[in-house]
Protein backbone atom coordinates (compact mmCIF):
# COMPACT_ATOMS: atom_id res chain seq x y z
CA UNK A 1 0.00 0.00 0.00
CA UNK A 2 1.50 3.77 -0.73
CA UNK A 3 0.71 6.05 1.29
CA UNK A 4 0.92 10.03 0.62
CA UNK A 5 2.75 12.24 3.10
CA UNK A 6 1.44 15.75 2.70
CA UNK A 7 5.48 16.82 2.02
CA UNK A 8 5.53 15.01 -1.17
CA UNK A 9 7.03 11.60 -0.10
CA UNK A 10 5.59 8.64 -1.17
CA UNK A 11 5.84 5.32 1.61
CA UNK A 12 5.60 1.86 0.10
CA UNK A 13 5.40 -0.82 2.39
CA UNK A 14 8.28 -3.38 1.59
CA UNK A 15 7.49 -6.24 0.00
CA UNK A 16 7.77 -9.55 1.59
CA UNK A 17 11.27 -11.43 1.65
CA UNK A 18 11.02 -13.75 -0.76
CA UNK A 19 11.72 -17.56 0.22
CA UNK A 20 14.95 -18.90 -0.52
CA UNK A 21 14.21 -22.09 -1.88
CA UNK A 22 11.51 -21.19 -4.71
CA UNK A 23 10.67 -18.46 -7.01
CA UNK A 24 7.02 -18.11 -5.95
CA UNK A 25 6.25 -17.52 -2.48
CA UNK A 26 7.27 -15.38 -0.07
CA UNK A 27 9.53 -16.97 3.47
CA UNK A 28 6.44 -16.34 5.47
CA UNK A 29 3.92 -18.20 2.93
CA UNK A 30 6.27 -21.17 2.42
CA UNK A 31 7.24 -21.53 6.06
CA UNK A 32 3.89 -21.73 6.84
CA UNK A 33 3.07 -24.17 3.89
CA UNK A 34 5.63 -26.93 5.02
CA UNK A 35 3.45 -27.33 7.95
CA UNK A 36 0.00 -27.12 6.24
CA UNK A 37 -1.80 -29.76 4.32
CA UNK A 38 -3.28 -27.16 2.59
CA UNK A 39 0.40 -26.06 1.12
CA UNK A 40 1.36 -22.72 0.32
CA UNK A 41 -1.26 -22.84 -2.66
CA UNK A 42 -3.59 -23.17 -0.16
CA UNK A 43 -3.15 -20.31 2.19
CA UNK A 44 -2.01 -17.74 -0.35
CA UNK A 45 -4.66 -15.10 -1.57
CA UNK A 46 -7.09 -15.84 -4.34
CA UNK A 47 -5.35 -13.99 -6.99
CA UNK A 48 -1.80 -15.75 -6.08
CA UNK A 49 -3.25 -19.49 -5.89
CA UNK A 50 -1.92 -19.74 -9.89
CA UNK A 51 1.13 -18.52 -9.07
CA UNK A 52 1.77 -20.47 -6.49
CA UNK A 53 0.22 -23.74 -6.74
CA UNK A 54 2.77 -26.75 -6.82
CA UNK A 55 5.63 -24.86 -4.80
CA UNK A 56 8.36 -27.38 -4.01
CA UNK A 57 8.58 -26.22 -0.19
CA UNK A 58 5.08 -27.33 0.72
CA UNK A 59 5.00 -30.79 -1.91
CA UNK A 60 3.85 -33.80 -1.02
CA UNK A 61 7.23 -34.61 -2.90
CA UNK A 62 9.28 -32.96 -0.65
CA UNK A 63 10.67 -35.25 2.59
CA UNK A 64 9.78 -33.50 5.72
CA UNK A 65 5.99 -31.36 4.31
CA UNK A 66 3.34 -31.66 6.48
CA UNK A 67 1.38 -32.86 3.08
CA UNK A 68 4.39 -35.42 2.86
CA UNK A 69 3.70 -37.23 6.36
CA UNK A 70 0.19 -37.04 5.33
CA UNK A 71 0.65 -38.43 1.90
CA UNK A 72 2.24 -41.73 3.66
CA UNK A 73 -0.23 -42.04 6.55
CA UNK A 74 -3.01 -42.33 3.63
CA UNK A 75 -0.77 -44.93 1.86
CA UNK A 76 0.26 -47.10 4.98
CA UNK A 77 -3.70 -47.11 5.49
CA UNK A 78 -4.45 -48.57 2.40
CA UNK A 79 -1.61 -51.34 2.32
CA UNK A 80 -2.48 -52.25 5.96
CA UNK A 81 -6.18 -52.00 6.17
CA UNK A 82 -7.43 -51.15 2.72
CA UNK A 83 -5.04 -53.41 0.57
CA UNK A 84 -5.36 -52.86 -3.49
CA UNK A 85 -7.73 -55.62 -5.26
CA UNK A 86 -4.85 -58.33 -5.92
CA UNK A 87 -5.14 -57.52 -9.69
CA UNK A 88 -4.35 -53.69 -9.03
CA UNK A 89 -1.40 -54.82 -7.23
CA UNK A 90 -0.67 -57.00 -9.77
CA UNK A 91 -0.61 -54.35 -11.69
CA UNK A 92 1.56 -52.19 -9.20
CA UNK A 93 4.22 -54.80 -8.59
CA UNK A 94 4.81 -55.05 -12.83
CA UNK A 95 5.21 -51.11 -13.09
CA UNK A 96 7.75 -51.56 -10.36
CA UNK A 97 9.88 -54.16 -12.17
CA UNK A 98 9.43 -51.67 -15.59
CA UNK A 99 7.14 -53.90 -17.20
CA UNK A 100 4.60 -52.69 -19.62
CA UNK A 101 0.71 -53.12 -18.39
CA UNK A 102 -2.29 -53.03 -20.39
CA UNK A 103 -5.04 -53.66 -17.88
CA UNK A 104 -6.42 -50.11 -18.24
CA UNK A 105 -8.84 -50.37 -15.53
CA UNK A 106 -5.97 -51.26 -12.92
CA UNK A 107 -3.91 -48.23 -14.66
CA UNK A 108 -6.53 -45.69 -13.86
CA UNK A 109 -6.94 -46.75 -10.76
CA UNK A 110 -3.18 -45.92 -9.78
CA UNK A 111 -3.22 -42.69 -11.42
CA UNK A 112 -5.93 -41.81 -9.33
CA UNK A 113 -4.54 -43.09 -6.29
CA UNK A 114 -0.81 -41.19 -7.02
CA UNK A 115 0.72 -44.91 -7.50
CA UNK A 116 1.54 -44.30 -10.43
CA UNK A 117 1.47 -41.30 -13.46
CA UNK A 118 1.55 -41.78 -17.18
CA UNK A 119 4.33 -39.34 -18.16
CA UNK A 120 5.00 -37.84 -21.86
CA UNK A 121 6.24 -40.94 -23.49
CA UNK A 122 2.48 -42.84 -22.36
CA UNK A 123 4.44 -45.54 -20.52
CA UNK A 124 3.03 -45.83 -17.42
CA UNK A 125 5.85 -45.80 -14.05
CA UNK A 126 5.41 -46.20 -10.55
CA UNK A 127 5.66 -42.99 -8.60
CA UNK A 128 7.24 -42.64 -5.31
CA UNK A 129 3.70 -42.97 -3.27
CA UNK A 130 3.61 -46.71 -5.28
CA UNK A 131 7.49 -47.63 -4.25
CA UNK A 132 6.29 -46.60 -0.90
CA UNK A 133 3.05 -48.54 -1.10
CA UNK A 134 4.61 -52.05 -1.92
CA UNK A 135 7.42 -51.47 0.36
CA UNK A 136 4.75 -50.84 3.42
CA UNK A 137 3.00 -54.11 2.38
CA UNK A 138 5.77 -56.07 3.46
CA UNK A 139 7.61 -54.38 6.27
CA UNK A 140 6.80 -56.03 9.85
CA UNK A 141 4.47 -53.51 12.17
CA UNK A 142 3.99 -54.18 15.45
CA UNK A 143 1.77 -51.88 18.32
CA UNK A 144 4.00 -49.76 20.34
CA UNK A 145 3.43 -47.44 22.98
CA UNK A 146 3.90 -43.71 22.10
CA UNK A 147 4.81 -41.03 24.73
CA UNK A 148 3.95 -37.51 23.88
CA UNK A 149 6.89 -35.28 24.86
CA UNK A 150 5.08 -32.01 23.57
CA UNK A 151 2.82 -30.60 21.40
CA UNK A 152 3.44 -27.04 19.31
CA UNK A 153 0.27 -25.95 18.21
CA UNK A 154 1.64 -23.43 15.30
CA UNK A 155 3.44 -25.95 13.29
CA UNK A 156 0.43 -28.25 14.33
CA UNK A 157 2.57 -31.11 15.11
CA UNK A 158 3.72 -33.46 18.36
CA UNK A 159 7.09 -34.72 19.70
CA UNK A 160 6.79 -38.14 20.86
CA UNK A 161 9.09 -41.38 21.67
CA UNK A 162 8.15 -44.39 20.23
CA UNK A 163 10.99 -47.18 22.28
CA UNK A 164 9.90 -50.36 20.05
CA UNK A 165 11.44 -47.89 17.15
CA UNK A 166 14.68 -46.48 19.12
CA UNK A 167 15.24 -45.32 22.93
CA UNK A 168 15.36 -41.80 23.15
CA UNK A 169 14.85 -40.00 19.65
CA UNK A 170 11.89 -37.83 19.18
CA UNK A 171 9.38 -38.94 16.17
CA UNK A 172 7.43 -36.32 14.59
CA UNK A 173 3.86 -36.65 14.23
CA UNK A 174 1.16 -34.82 13.23
CA UNK A 175 -0.85 -33.42 15.46
CA UNK A 176 -3.94 -33.57 13.95
CA UNK A 177 -3.58 -37.54 13.48
CA UNK A 178 -3.35 -37.81 17.07
CA UNK A 179 -6.07 -35.35 17.62
CA UNK A 180 -8.86 -37.14 15.38
CA UNK A 181 -7.47 -40.43 16.61
CA UNK A 182 -7.63 -40.10 20.16
CA UNK A 183 -10.50 -37.63 20.62
CA UNK A 184 -8.22 -35.74 23.04
CA UNK A 185 -7.29 -32.39 22.90
CA UNK A 186 -3.78 -30.64 22.42
CA UNK A 187 -3.50 -29.63 25.78
CA UNK A 188 -4.36 -33.28 27.39
CA UNK A 189 -1.93 -34.96 25.30
CA UNK A 190 1.70 -33.73 26.56
CA UNK A 191 2.78 -36.21 29.02
CA UNK A 192 0.61 -39.03 27.60
CA UNK A 193 1.17 -42.40 26.86
CA UNK A 194 -0.43 -43.80 23.95
CA UNK A 195 -0.78 -46.86 21.75
CA UNK A 196 -0.30 -47.10 18.02
CA UNK A 197 0.71 -49.55 15.14
CA UNK A 198 4.47 -48.59 13.70
CA UNK A 199 6.69 -49.79 11.28
CA UNK A 200 9.64 -50.34 14.31
CA UNK A 201 11.92 -51.01 11.35
CA UNK A 202 12.26 -47.90 10.00
CA UNK A 203 15.83 -46.04 9.28
CA UNK A 204 15.12 -42.75 10.39
CA UNK A 205 12.77 -40.63 12.55
CA UNK A 206 10.59 -39.06 9.52
CA UNK A 207 10.11 -42.38 8.00
CA UNK A 208 8.12 -44.05 11.51
CA UNK A 209 4.16 -43.81 10.11
CA UNK A 210 1.67 -44.04 12.93
CA UNK A 211 -1.33 -45.87 13.09
CA UNK A 212 -4.33 -46.72 14.41
CA UNK A 213 -3.56 -44.50 17.51
CA UNK A 214 -5.42 -44.83 20.80
CA UNK A 215 -5.58 -44.56 24.36
CA UNK A 216 -4.92 -47.01 26.24
CA UNK A 217 -7.47 -48.62 28.64
CA UNK A 218 -6.67 -48.34 32.32
CA UNK A 219 -5.45 -51.48 33.91
CA UNK A 220 -8.17 -52.53 36.47
CA UNK A 221 -7.44 -52.24 40.22
CA UNK A 222 -7.18 -55.76 41.74
CA UNK A 223 -10.69 -56.83 42.98
CA UNK A 224 -12.47 -54.66 40.61
CA UNK A 225 -15.17 -55.98 38.55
Amino acid sequence: MTMIEPFGVDYVRPAPAPCPDCDCCSAALCERGRTSTFRCAGLAQEAHRALVYGCPCSSALTRGTHAWRLDRIRITRYATEYPLTPAIEVALRALARREVVDDLGALAWLRIGGLAVEPADEVFVVTELGEFYLKTRSAPRSPATVDVLSVDRRTRTAQCLVPLWREGEPVTVLLDQLLVETGLTAGQLPGMWLEAHVNHLAETADDVVLTRVTVPSPVPEEGAV
